[in-house]
């Protein structure tokens, strides 16, 4: 066992934590900056693999890796634009609209891989970034990890967003359009989910079909678990990627641990994780509900 222990807890699998965690630390950022607004954000899915597929897609065209960050933050936000289209313009259910743009993403990528690329599971390589800290995405999620705490609990645009999420009547009392607020949550936050996708394709030089394979969902459980504070849930993401990098280390080194319970291992610490957080956090009060 120790043997094990010492083959498995290396400075690679640190490096390998960081790198897996990376998409669920910003999209557990956006949104949480989303839902502080008061909007469910179930689209967090669809958020990472369109800004998977943009990223792969632009960095391809371009031949640049920093221009396909920039494409990943973009198809993120027009995630979020359409999200704020359905669920705020028109007044669509939050939650279904969330679930729609998740089963869309999938469908979309598919097909948009199949006009340019002529194969609807994986596009050709593309220029990708580094695995060490010269990745510039890393050093993006770290001061998102900084920043969005600030800025939430600091700034008056914060306070705006949180106002929003919890007395948007007070809000609009004050002169200040609730439903703008949340759209600016929303646009920001799905960019920063964006470049978490740019992340999943930009790191293994490619896109393939259905890679967020989850991550979204994981990402808003962490959300939840931090309680609706973006420290917290960037925090709670480690732990998703420290079980997650294990997963493949115990298929690496044989452990004798059945190929199909190790890969469960992510999605029961996620549901854990849901059964204590939900009972002692408290969502914004306005949260999935329309503004008046």
């Amino acid at each position: 066992m120790s043997e094990l222990l010492a083959a498995v807890f290396t400075v690679a699998f640190a490096a390998q934590v960081i790198r897996i965690a990376i998409p669920y630390v910003l999209a557990a950022l956006g949104g949480s900056l989303t839902e502080r607004s008061g909007v469910v954000d179930l689209a967090l899915e669809a958020k990472l693999l369109v800004g998977a597929f943009t990223a792969a897609a632009v960095a391809h065209a371009t031949g640049s890796a920093a221009l396909g960050i920039a494409g990943g933050a973009a198809g993120g936000a027009a995630v979020a634009a359409v999200q704020a289209l359905c669920a705020l313009r028109l007044g669509a259910d939050q939650v279904i609209v969330g679930v729609a743009l998740n089963l869309a993403a999938l469908g979309v990528t598919r097909y948009l891989l199949e006009i340019l690329y002529g194969s609807s599971a994986n596009s050709p390589a593309v220029p990708g970034v580094a695995g060490s800290l010269a990745n510039p995405i890393l050093w993006i999620a770290v001061a998102a990890a900084v920043a969005v705490p600030i800025v939430v609990a600091r700034t008056r645009f914060g306070v705006r967003v949180r106002a929003a999420g919890d007395r948007p009547v007070s809000l609009a009392a004050a002169g200040v359009s609730a439903a703008r607020v949340r759209v600016l949550a929303l646009l920001a936050g799905g960019a920063l989910v964006g470049v978490g996708g740019a992340q999943l394709s930009l790191s293994i030089a490619g896109f393939t079909a259905d890679m967020s394979s989850g991550r979204g969902y994981i990402a808003l459980a962490a959300v939840i678990l931090g309680g609706w504070r973006p420290a917290r849930a960037a925090a709670a993401c480690l732990a998703f990627g420290v079980a997650e990098a294990l997963v493949i280390q115990l298929q690496i080194h044989d452990a004798g641990v059945p190929r199909e319970l190790a890969q469960m291992l992510p999605y029961a610490l996620t549901l854990i994780v849901l059964a204590l957080g939900l009972s002692r956090s408290r969502p914004p009060a306005a949260l999935g509900r329309d503004l008046e």
